[in-house]
């Protein structure tokens, strides 16, 4: 008969930690949202993009288009000035 090649010892293994129930975290309340969906060219997307920045497309149009809807035009002019100076 052959020995086998492994001669690692088997380590024993430590008794598992006794489980200790946690409380279940109280869940936060989410905001009732929907979809709202248009279409844009290629173009239009990349201006988009390239004004408001990595990861910011959507909450910059979300707030520009939520402001001009609520007629607030220092809320969409200060939203101007903030897409003009990053790009």
């Amino acid at each position: 008969m052959a020995k086998s090649k492994s001669t690692k010892k088997a380590k024993a293994r430590k008794p598992a930690a006794e489980a200790v129930p946690q409380e279940p975290k109280e869940k936060t309340a989410k905001e009732s949202l929907c979809v709202f969906a248009f279409r844009l060219t290629p173009e239009e997307r990349d201006a988009i993009h390239k004004a408001a920045g990595p990861a910011k497309a959507s909450k910059i149009v979300r707030a520009l288009v939520v402001a001009a809807a609520k007629n607030d035009e220092a809320a969409v002019r200060a939203i101007m000035k903030e897409v003009q100076t990053k790009a």
